[in-house]
């Protein structure tokens, strides 16, 4: 089957590679030319035979906005335009109508795999009528990983329905990397513990917590032991956040979820101004020691309790700017 692919980055390059080694025509289009098949979008529509379809992988938001815009402009009737990146689901119902207008189908596609999807397959979730998806379907079967359709690949439901089955898996993705998380720093802690990689690796058969994300834990401790010099800031692409927001709309409790989301936010604060606040009160209420930055005296933890986790760096703050802090305090 061909196919156009806009967006060569580390997850469209990998599927253009899996889907050429299954015997489909690829025309790949990026804007770094080095890896592009096409000069624009123009010449790439124009290297595509009637009815085309076209798959735009790249960032949510306005990239896609502004790719799928130009798409309206460049196919005609009867083409299909498939979005695989991690767009919001509220976005596709506009896509959909606005391309419709001008005869293009439109199918929407969640896409997880990552880095390791060009040879273990992609999980693939889609959204749109049942004939633009049976159209697609070549191109699913090639991206999926081997085995029964149905463990690798879904026909969520209407447009939509697929960026919002990923939405809720990268949810269900973030509260599983936290557990894991802290599953490793108390292993970490203990002192009778000497092997914290080999239990995450005894755990990946047999184990009701065995899974994909668990093996690249292993990876991760067998690459860095103790991740030593790994940075806590952690980002986050928008999903969890959305689904949180639909969590509320539904009143869906998702404790997990919003916990692993805050615990993101917490690790770009170079210092915590909710906890600036609860030292501030516990100096107010009951005279406790309201400690200024640099000025932090760790003393000895009481008997049968830990003041810092054996597993965590002690709280340095002298000499650096701090958010929340006064300019005397930095």
């Amino acid at each position: 089957m061909q196919m156009g692919l806009i967006g060569l980055g580390k997850m469209g390059g990998n599927m253009r590679d899996r889907l050429k080694a299954a015997g489909h025509d690829i025309v790949g289009y990026d804007t770094n030319p080095e890896i592009s098949d096409a000069k624009d979008l123009a010449d790439l529509v124009s290297k595509l035979d009637a009815p085309r379809t076209v798959w735009v992988m790249v960032p949510a938001g306005k990239i896609t906005q502004s790719v799928i815009d130009e798409l309206a402009e460049l196919l005609s009737e009867g083409d299909l335009v498939v979005d695989g990146g991690n767009s919001k689901f509220t976005d596709d119902a506009a896509h959909a109508e606005m391309l419709k207008e001008k005869g293009i189908e439109f199918v929407d596609c969640g896409v997880s795999g990552g880095i390791w999807g060009k040879d273990n397959g992609y999980g693939l979730m889609c959204g749109g009528e049942d004939k633009n998806v049976e159209r697609l379907m070549p191109i699913f079967d090639a991206l999926r990983p081997e085995g029964p359709r149905e463990e690798g690949f879904v026909h969520a439901g209407a447009v939509g329905a697929g960026h919002y089955a990923k939405m809720v898996h990268n949810g269900i993705e973030y509260g599983m990397m936290h557990a894991y998380a802290e599953g490793w720093e108390l292993l970490e802690a203990k002192d009778i513990v000497t092997d914290v990689e080999g239990c995450f690796r005894a755990w990946s058969r047999g184990t009701v917590v065995r899974s994909w994300l668990l093996d690249l834990m292993v990876k991760a401790l067998e690459e860095t032991p103790h991740l030593e010099g790994i940075s806590e800031y952690s980002t986050d692409s928008g999903e969890g956040r959305w689904t949180l927001e639909e969590a509320i709309n539904l009143a869906v409790p998702m404790p997990v979820l919003a916990s692993a989301l805050f615990a993101r936010f917490t690790s770009r604060q170079e210092n915590s101004p909710q906890m600036q606040a609860v030292a501030a009160l516990r100096g107010q209420f009951g005279g406790h020691e309201v400690m200024k930055f640099g000025q932090e005296p760790y003393r000895k933890a009481k008997e049968g309790q830990a003041e810092v986790s054996p597993a965590a760096e002690k709280k340095d703050t002298s000499g650096q700017a701090t958010p929340g802090a006064s300019a005397s305090d930095n």
